[in-house]
């Protein structure tokens, strides 16, 4: 099945002014109204940990956060305390480390997010037609939002439902790798979209799905979902890659971990490939890896246009 070709500016006739509300995560009671007793000393070896697991920094703001979210561990495994939980997870491990995990990161995204990067991506790949199969890494894919929009971006570029470009969508979290590969969705989650996209790349549920929407069967078939940690000593992926999108997830890294990621990470990029990344995230102290070719966009260093 093809489609039309449209302008390069992907974003902008694909999304309105107000855009979908971002998906993320309820974030929870404060202190009044605790089940289980939550001192310094249960904070910072919860911060030690996911620290050693998956290189986030927690501050001390996110107290309240980490409470609600390990809270509901406590209450499915049957414990006490967060020092009965705490001490059991680091004797057992198991399973358990991935619902650590999965419970403390936060997921925050929403098709299109940052719409520039997709004006931009769409303008590399139709440069590209003639290069043969292209792939693209989303390394902090969470719910699957990104990928899909890189996805949709590919089609848009080429002008066919089957381009040939194969995406991968990796996270550190298994739960919200399960919900993009899934691609079921909130229909309010693409209300920010243009009538014409929605048709085109979104199925309307109806019955007992109404209220919710599913990704065409096509734009699944681009992508691979699989788990990765970051932090892991090396990446198992298939590059080169003429595109990487690693977005508003450094933020939770030191600039040591950044720099240590961006170590691992820029050997998988493509020659002339492109990093895209997060409006609040600066490699100033990396620029002897990446540099800067445009608005949160890096090359490799000695590369940069």
């Amino acid at each position: 099945m093809s489609v039309s070709t449209r302008s390069p500016a992907l974003a902008a006739a694909t999304i309105r002014r107000t855009p979908a509300p971002p998906a993320g995560r309820d974030d929870v009671p404060a202190s009044g109204t605790r089940d289980f007793e939550f001192d310094d000393r249960d904070f910072r070896r919860v911060a030690d940990l996911i620290r050693q697991r998956a290189g986030i920094a927690l501050a001390d703001g996110k107290r309240d956060m980490v409470y609600g979210r390990l809270s509901r561990r406590l209450r499915a495994l049957g414990l006490r305390s967060f020092k009965d939980y705490l001490d059991q997870l680091e004797r057992d491990g198991g399973d358990e480390w991935q619902a650590f995990t999965n419970a403390l990161t936060t997921n925050l995204t929403s098709f299109f997010r940052e719409p520039h990067h997709f004006e931009r991506l769409q303008e590399e790949l139709a440069k590209r037609r003639n290069d043969g199969p292209l792939k693209i890494w989303s390394c902090a894919a969470s719910t699957g939002e990104e990928p899909y929009s890189i996805a949709i971006t590919a089609c848009e570029a080429y002008g066919t439902l089957t381009p040939p470009i194969r995406i991968l969508a990796t996270d550190v979290d298994t739960q919200v790798l399960a919900t993009g590969e899934r691609g079921v969705y909130p229909i309010e989650r693409i209300a920010g979209l243009d009538d014409a996209v929605k048709r085109r790349y979104f199925q309307r549920g109806s019955g007992p799905n109404e209220g919710k929407c599913r990704v065409h069967p096509a734009l699944r078939q681009l992508i691979e979902f699989r788990p990765l940690n970051l932090l892991a000593p090396r990446y198992e992926v298939s590059g080169p890659f003429v595109a990487m999108f690693c977005r508003n997830v450094m933020i939770y890294f030191d600039k040591p971990t950044q720099r240590a990621i961006l170590t691992r990470l820029v050997p998988h990029l493509a020659d002339d490939g492109m990093l895209y990344t997060g409006h609040s995230e600066n490699y100033l102290h990396a620029a002897d890896i990446i540099q800067p070719c445009g608005r949160t966009l890096y090359r490799r260093a000695g590369t940069a246009a």
